[in-house]
């Protein structure tokens, strides 16, 4: 399967729809954020291992999710458990700027060299601290690619009135949206699988 066939598969299952994400998931070959001995599998519709016990998710799961963020080019978007770095090029093909954070360092390091062979000038990508996201910060779009017990209080604490974020829970995708007088909205969508999220307040 080639990355064009990928593409089709996902718009014709349905869950893969808007223009811009089609383009950006063009744009971002999935074979350059995979390891060296997988590539021959990159556009198989499955997670594939990056090493220290993660993956890279899968396509359908990640075209789930962005089309439920529904990420727009004036957003700041926080990605957290970046790992191989394949969604957060892909929010930066499509949003404002991308801050991605990831607690393992071995991947840190993979990510910004598969991210280093674009030219994004909207990425930057952080070691993770002791809390979740970026404290003091604030995002227009959240989205975490791995499963918490509960919504962590200090990712709502960052996210922008009018803003959304995708987050897994056990085994469901939580859509969360924060309306403007701070209250919020949850769509649960089950039927996934994610590694765990590491965090010090689920």
């Amino acid at each position: 399967m080639s990355c064009n066939e990928l593409i089709e598969s996902l718009v014709a299952q349905g869950v893969l729809k808007s223009l811009r994400l089609i383009e950006a998931f063009k744009t971002v070959d999935r074979a350059g954020f995979v390891r060296q001995e997988l590539k021959d599998m990159a556009y198989e519709n499955r997670p594939l291992p990056i090493g220290s016990a993660q993956t890279i998710s899968q396509p359908y799961t990640v075209a789930f999710m962005l089309e439920l963020l529904k990420p727009n080019i004036s957003d700041r978007v926080l990605d957290v458990g970046s790992g191989s770095g394949w969604t957060t090029a892909i929010l930066a093909c499509v949003s404002k700027h991308v801050d991605a954070v990831e607690r393992i360092e071995a991947l840190v390091a993979f990510s910004k060299h598969n991210l280093s062979r674009f030219s994004f000038k909207n990425i930057k990508v952080h070691l993770a601290g002791q809390s979740l996201g970026l404290k003091g910060e604030s995002f227009d779009k959240i989205l975490v690619s791995c499963a918490a017990d509960k919504i962590p209080e200090s990712l709502l604490q960052q996210l922008n009135p009018g803003g959304i974020m995708v987050i897994p829970v056990k085994n469901s995708i939580v859509k969360v949206s924060k309306n403007s007088d701070g209250s919020i909205d949850l769509h649960e969508y089950p039927g996934f699988v994610f590694v765990p999220l590491i965090t010090d307040d689920s």
